[in-house]
């Protein structure tokens, strides 16, 4: 079941309000002792999360189908950075981990039970029986925890205003439908959207020529430490108008130089890094604009941000991380707490 993204949060009796977490979706299946574990993509998720797998094999029932997020807690709230540690190639790591950094299944929907069927029921019949499945068998295996719901509109609006330490915004669900496999009919979400003052630090040229020259396709953005540092790791912006590109390039080309962050820079080790994410220009540390972005964990953004303006007025290290600091979703994360 997909999720459409819009701008606000649907109003009407036909909705269910949910937060959206920042795991991994994962859809588990048990058949006695067999057990599996699904991404969206198909990524059999089992291997590097057999905490899971053992803990699903403790429930009461022996056969049921659910649908939820995979989340590691750390501190309090989610870290999605020590959720992405947990896919790891070498078996030895991943039963560390497993033990070190434990995840969480968040079950918020139940698509089979037993020898019943229940996706093709709508959502105010399936809701009431995973909350009774929760309460009779979770306190069995821990690891389990019934995401909340809510049916008022004050709830969902509380969610997403709290959004943060591991949540990302709000999830609204059709109570009238059957699940929607491979669709985006039943289900919209919602994110808060935050905005943050980075200074640009360097820039990668696109691969296609415009106007017989290169051109700037993404700028990298960078943030001060309390030491005076400046760190790269906080991300990058790459929606940048074709039209905005040559004035852009010509800019930065301008203020072209051999070092600029002096913390994290790009181009470092990592199992997802080739050739040409290691490439690009530095800049002297001297604009700042205001981002847009999604979601903050790990020390830099989730995804790609979106310039809103460029911040002439206000001078680079001025741009610190202390700017960054979340409040975590406290009753979010009481209402998860076992029973």
């Amino acid at each position: 079941m997909e999720a459409r993204s819009v701008d606000a949060i649907p109003v009407g009796k036909e909705w269910q309000y949910e937060p959206k977490w920042d795991g991994f979706r994962c859809l588990l299946a048990r058949d006695r002792d067999a057990v599996s574990m699904r991404s969206k993509s198909g990524q059999d998720l089992a291997r590097y999360f057999p905490e899971i797998v053992a803990a699903a094999r403790d429930l009461r029932e022996q056969r049921l189908v659910l649908d939820g997020e995979l989340v590691v807690e750390i501190g309090g709230q989610f870290s999605f950075n020590d959720l992405l540690q947990r896919i790891h190639p070498a078996a030895s790591r991943v039963q560390k981990l497993s033990r070190d950094t434990p995840a969480l299944f968040l079950a918020f929907d139940l698509l089979e039970l037993g020898d019943k069927k229940l996706a093709d029921q709508p959502l105010s019949r399936r809701r009431p029986q995973l909350e009774k499945l929760a309460g009779r068998s979770f306190s069995s295996a821990p690891l389990f925890r019934l995401s909340p719901a809510s049916t008022k509109f004050g709830d969902a609006e509380r969610w997403l205003q709290s959004a943060g330490g591991g949540s990302d915004g709000v999830v609204a669900k059709r109570l009238d439908l059957p699940y929607q496999t491979g669709k985006r009919e039943g289900m919209q979400k919602i994110k808060r959207y935050r905005s943050a003052d980075c200074v640009i630090g360097g820039f990668r040229y696109g691969e296609k020529l415009q106007a017989g020259r290169k051109a700037v396709a993404s700028l990298l953005l960078g943030l001060y430490d309390a030491d005076g540092l400046l760190h790269h790791h906080v991300g990058f912006s790459s929606a940048i108008k074709a039209k905005d590109k040559p004035a852009l390039t010509e800019r930065l080309e301008m203020i072209a130089a051999t070092k600029s962050f002096t913390g994290n820079a790009p181009g470092g080790p990592s199992r997802w890094s080739t050739r040409r994410s290691s490439e690009w220009q530095a800049v002297k540390p001297k604009y700042v604009v205001e981002v847009s972005y999604d979601h903050f964990t790990g020390g830099r953004f989730r995804h790609g941000t979106t310039i809103l303006r460029w911040r002439s007025d206000k001078k680079a290290n001025q741009c610190t991380m202390e700017q960054m600091k979340q409040k975590i979703a406290r009753d979010l994360m009481r209402a998860i707490e076992p029973a």
